[in-house]
């Protein structure tokens, strides 16, 4: 697909965001890893959703979508501590997915976790997950510690086991996951830092929910979980995605209009830091524990922001950056380089093709704002990244001639409804289908 997106002077408007695809995807696995029935209300749609819900029905979860009087669910009936063996997993172009999983996939015998997207998930690494399972007495064979991988498990020791956190905080969470099903005590301790501290706080929310122990240090560097334990079903309800709102509130930081977005309440998604940034801009925006309100601006600033807090929403704020005056420098984002692609590299290029004044660090992005605004008028890859196609429709959307964006339909790997969501609010889109 195709989205030419043309200047748009105003949008304006409520909407409802997907639900949080990071809840979705510990909420799902919590209630396979449970013995018994649990039901997941408002579980997201998109790509990555779809991708887990595939691969836990191929390791023996039962999973039925219904829907009642408050919408839609997913009614999950668990494998617990014994998932049947796939032989093969395809987790399509989910990192998350790919590495939760692979700590389930160290209780089977052998399975081989597989990607069709070579040049995306296939050169994402996973080396220090592979020597924290290993360490656990599973045997990994990969290709040079990318997918595709074999690991072969199931008789698992408890004791300490050290794993990095310093690219990923996901390892660390798959090895949470799969803790309390060791059968022994296990202590894990992290070295060499952590980043994406809040989506660990994600999941001891989550495990804890369903019953898990876990003693944690303050620093969240080391966690004893002790052995024997079982997760328990339970009922959920995910909260809407942070990440995918702040695409749709940096594109309201643009213009004069007054949008507002639901069901945005307190959690622990670390995204809700751009409320407060985009308030540093001059963005008029305020949120009452459940709804954000933004009404515009009376002139954009620059101002710094430490991505390493909400990883998942610094390329949606690059372009308020870009149309602000002063400097931003976007920083703590070194682990952005080994996304769907170099989320660090990628922007800039594509933002210095707008004509924006940018540069990339080892660990950040340097923003130099033109409140004037730019042209545009060109056509722009994703890289199959969504983060990327959102980044590149909002720019389009207050350049003067716009941009056209190819293979938007990536926006689907977390938010099918980006592009009919801010039509919806006046922005000025046509959608087409790629020429063959």
């Amino acid at each position: 697909m195709r989205a030419r997106v043309h200047y748009t002077e105003s949008l304006s408007g409520t909407l409802s965001p997907p639900s949080s695809k990071n809840y979705t995807a510990r909420y799902l696995l919590a209630a396979a890893l449970a013995e018994g029935e649990s039901l997941v209300h408002h579980p997201a749609r998109s790509d990555d959703a779809d991708a887990l819900v595939r691969c836990l029905r191929l390791l023996g979860a039962g999973i039925r979508e219904e829907v009642d009087d408050d919408g839609r669910l997913l009614r999950v009936r668990g494998f617990g501590a014994r998932p049947a063996s796939p032989g093969v997993l395809d987790v399509g172009n989910a990192g998350a997915v790919s590495r939760l999983l692979m700590g389930v996939g160290a209780m089977l015998p052998e399975v081989r976790f597989e990607t069709s997207f070579a040049d995306s998930l296939g050169t994402r690494p996973h080396d220090e997950l592979f020597a924290a399972l290993d360490q656990l007495g599973a045997r990994v064979d990969s290709a040079g510690g990318r997918l595709p991988a074999t690991i072969r498990g199931g008789a698992l020791r408890g004791g300490t086991v050290r794993v990095s956190g310093a690219r990923s905080s996901q390892f660390l969470s798959s090895l949470l996951f799969l803790a309390p099903l060791v059968g022994e005590d296990l202590a894990i301790e992290v070295t060499d830092g952590l980043v994406s501290r809040p989506l660990v706080l994600t999941t001891l929310e989550v495990i804890g929910s369903a019953g898990i122990e876990v003693e944690t240090a303050e620093d969240l560097l080391s966690f004893r979980i002790p052995g024997g334990q079982s997760y328990q079903p339970r009922e959920y309800s995910v909260n809407g995605d942070y990440p995918s709102a702040a695409a749709i509130l940096a594109a309201g930081a643009l213009t004069k209009g007054s949008i507002a977005v639901e069901r945005l309440f307190e959690d622990r998604q670390g995204e809700r830091a751009v409320l407060d940034w985009l308030a540093r801009t001059g963005a008029a925006i305020s949120h009452d524990g459940e709804r954000v309100r933004l009404k515009g601006h009376n002139g954009l600033r620059g101002a710094d922001f430490d991505g390493d807090q909400a990883t998942d929403a610094v390329l949606a704020m690059l372009p308020v950056a870009a149309h602000a005056r002063g400097t931003s420098r976007f920083h703590g984002i070194g682990n952005l380089r080994l996304k769907e692609c170099d989320r660090i590299a990628v922007p800039v290029r594509e933002l210095r093709r707008f004509g924006v004044d940018c540069e990339e660090e080892r660990a950040a992005i340097v923003v130099r704002g033109r409140p004037e605004g730019y042209d545009g008028g060109h056509e722009a890859g994703t890289y199959h990244d969504h983060r990327v196609a959102q980044m590149l429709a909002i720019m389009g959307l207050r350049s003067l001639e716009g941009v056209a964006v190819r293979d938007a339909q990536t926006v689907g790997k977390s938010y099918p409804g980006f592009f009919p969501d801010l039509i919806g609010l006046g922005a000025r889109i046509d959608l087409e289908e790629d020429p063959a």
